[in-house]
């Protein structure tokens, strides 16, 4: 019989402080040029972390040199990249150990969402969502569990790490008002992805979950609530909350997954949707 936890009050002697801090981790994060990667780079260096931030823009957005001034103490690079090449994905992993020495965590937040009609949808473009989105998760996830498991062991993380794929309420629901056959079935292979990863490398110390966000306000989004302004009416109105979610809303969620607050927490998709995951409201 396998002998129980040998110490009952551990909760006593680990504050929810530090079970959330980051401090000395080093987390990766893809497509956070701009967007909700961006939003996570910023969470992670607020409780402590090290960033290392892969996108495929020539450069990030501004805001990104606003917070590696505003945090000094916290390393936070940029490396351009191709999510869907892997020799050029590897080269940049490569390159992120040589320069932080170790990944505890990683974030996939590189993706893209066409909308077009199933019907009409050309090879080309479906095979270019199926890269970035599900492919590109893939391989960054291998490269990232691989340094995960053969790095040496730190007092801030003793082995393994965790990894954090950005799936979507299209993995879960249709989008109402929106074509988005590929997208959907890009994030359904994220979520899939997680679980068995999860399952796969728990043995190796490292946990993987997904998070899947609902109507999301960033740039892209309220440009194309400005284009389509019936479509904003929907992401605004249609979620029980009557409301969309601000990127404030992913950044304790994601925090909490690369922590040792979710050191039990593997295999898991985390919906956070203002509730439309369960109903609409008419």
């Amino acid at each position: 019989m396998t002998a129980p936890p040998q110490n009952p009050n551990r909760y006593l002697e680990n504050s929810v402080q530090d079970l959330l801090s980051l401090k000395g981790r080093t987390v990766v994060i893809t497509g956070a040029a701009r967007g909700l990667g961006l939003a996570f780079a910023l969470a992670v260096v607020e409780v402590g972390g090290n960033v290392a931030v892969l996108d495929a823009a020539e450069k990030p957005h501004e805001h990104y040199y606003k917070i590696q001034k505003q945090f000094p103490d916290s390393k936070l690079e940029y490396y351009r990249t191709d999510v869907t090449k892997y020799d050029v994905l590897k080269a940049s992993f490569d390159s992120v150990v040589k320069d932080f020495g170790r990944i505890d965590g990683l974030v996939t937040a590189a993706g893209i969402c066409p909308d077009e009609p199933f019907i009409e949808r050309a090879p080309e473009s479906v095979a270019r969502c199926m890269n970035i989105n599900v492919l590109g998760t893939y391989y960054a996830a291998q490269l990232a569990a691989a340094q995960m498991d053969k790095q040496e062991p730190t007092d801030f993380n003793p082995r393994g790490g965790s990894i954090v794929f950005i799936a979507s309420i299209a993995a879960h629901v249709a989008s109402k008002g929106q074509t988005t056959s590929d997208y959907c079935a890009s994030k359904g292979a994220v979520v899939s992805l997680a679980k068995a990863l999860g399952v796969e490398l728990a043995g190796k110390g490292i946990r993987v979950n997904s998070i899947s966000p609902g109507y999301m306000v960033t740039d892209m989004t309220l440009e194309l609530c400005d284009k389509y302004p019936w479509l904003g009416d929907i992401m605004q109105n249609e979620p029980p909350m009557r409301r969309m979610g601000d990127r404030t809303d992913l950044k304790v969620p994601v925090v909490y997954l690369l922590s040792n607050a979710s050191a039990y927490h593997t295999s898991d998709d985390i919906l956070i949707t203002g509730g439309i995951h369960a109903g609409r409201l008419l």
